[in-house]
């Protein structure tokens, strides 16, 4: 089992990172610990330090973007917290050099995986709410949160390619654009789908190939937007 630093280069990482000081440090220690490393690890912190992300970062939105529906603000939501964003995080606050590991999962990298780093920054997150309130984890949230908001796209360039495509015909008054599924091949474990999408009163058609039905479909739709005059594209 690989120890953590020492206690004061931890707690003043903490402090500095994260703006708090824990009153009752062992959940520092088990947010920083992986399974791997023993039996007080941080799954469960992880668990709790999740709802409170989810919860916090919908606050910080729903107060910067009043104009914003909830389609809009679940997508921003989901940009800010997903698994990558949350390991690019932890990566740039330097988390994985304070990760408590087991033997194997440090020959292996494990101080570098994405889920693990993802998982560690949401478990410390869970022990500030357990050491101080919702109120403590919500401002270290706001701390490493806010400063990403500003380099957020437009919530409508997170639509997924169909949703964009359905919403351009739309507000041209043209019906909705025909999915078929044309082929699937590979072994079951391994298969490829080739759909094709038609605009047929504009006589436009794309196919995407995925490793899923709706991977396909996505490509497809996005094969086809770029093919509607720019007017269109830029009706919505």
């Amino acid at each position: 089992m690989i120890p953590l630093r020492q206690s004061d280069d931890l707690s003043a990482w903490v402090e500095r990172t994260f703006g708090y000081v824990f009153r009752t440090p062992e959940l520092c220690d088990a947010a920083l610990t992986h399974r791997s490393a023993g039996v007080l690890h941080n799954e469960r912190l992880e668990f709790l330090g999740d709802s409170i992300l989810n919860c916090s970062v919908a606050r910080l939105l729903f107060d910067a973007h009043p104009q914003a529906d909830e389609g809009a603000l679940s997508r921003l939501r989901a940009k800010l917290v997903s698994g990558e964003a949350l390991a690019q995080i932890a990566g740039e606050l330097g988390l994985g050099e304070h990760l408590r590991l087991g033997a194997g999962e440090l020959k292996s990298g494990g101080f570098r995986r994405a889920s693990i780093l993802a998982d560690a920054l949401e478990a410390l997150l869970g022990a500030i709410f357990l050491d101080s309130g919702f109120d403590a984890a919500a401002a270290a949230v706001a701390r490493i949160i806010t400063p990403r908001m500003a380099e957020l796209p437009g919530a409508d360039a997170l639509k997924d390619p169909k949703t964009r495509l359905q919403e351009v015909l739309q507000a041209s008054g043209l019906a909705l654009p025909v999915y078929t599924l044309t082929a699937v091949t590979g072994d079951p474990h391994a298969q490829s789908f080739t759909v094709s999408c038609e605009v047929p009163v504009l006589g436009a058609a794309a196919v995407g190939e995925g490793a899923s039905r709706r991977r396909a479909e996505q490509l497809a739709a996005a094969k086809l937007l770029d093919l509607l005059p720019a007017e269109m594209r830029k009706s919505v």
